[in-house]
């Protein structure tokens, strides 16, 4: 990635950026084939828990991406990124091919190049990005209560049979 008037720690910063999305949307392949995958659809196997920690990990990506340079539009769609796959993600089995194709982080590096090397997502957009953060916000609310409903039903359902 070549990054215009870039300082040695943006550079650095951004080189693992882009290693960590890899790792998370890319790393793997099916010997034979164009099939890659990553960290993220492997994680996404895991009920619940691994689409949370996978949408953490892509969250920590945009904000060090945002310390870096990124501009508000662009975190923006970034947000959208990660909360698309994280919503498709989190359905059972459709979710986990899902997260095989769309790749929210690699598709969020890409926006950073673009941003650097062609002047592109510029803009303030905090209007985007704050709806976005609470969009997400509200959603991770919901999710959080419908897994406490669906907990406390799997209990009474565990307590008649006893």
């Amino acid at each position: 990635m070549s990054i215009n008037n870039s300082s040695p720690e943006r550079t650095k910063a951004l080189k693992t950026v882009d290693t960590v999305a890899k790792l998370l949307d890319s790393q793997f392949k099916i010997p034979g084939t164009n099939f890659r995958f990553g960290l993220d659809a492997i994680a996404g196997l895991i009920p619940v828990g691994g689409d949370a920690v996978s949408f953490l990990a892509s969250g920590a990506l945009v904000l060090t991406m945002v310390r870096h340079g990124a501009s508000g539009q662009l975190a923006a769609r970034m947000l959208g990124n990660i909360a698309i796959d994280a919503l498709v993600g989190a359905i059972p089995f459709l979710g986990d091919l899902f997260d095989v194709a769309f790749k929210a982080n690699v598709k969020n590096v890409e926006l950073l190049k673009e941003h650097y090397d062609e002047g592109k997502h510029s803009g303030s957009g905090w209007g985007i990005f704050l709806g976005t953060f609470v969009a997400l916000a509200i959603m991770g609310i919901g999710l959080g209560w419908l897994l406490l409903k669906v907990a406390n039903l799997l209990w009474s359902l565990f307590e008649s049979v006893i």
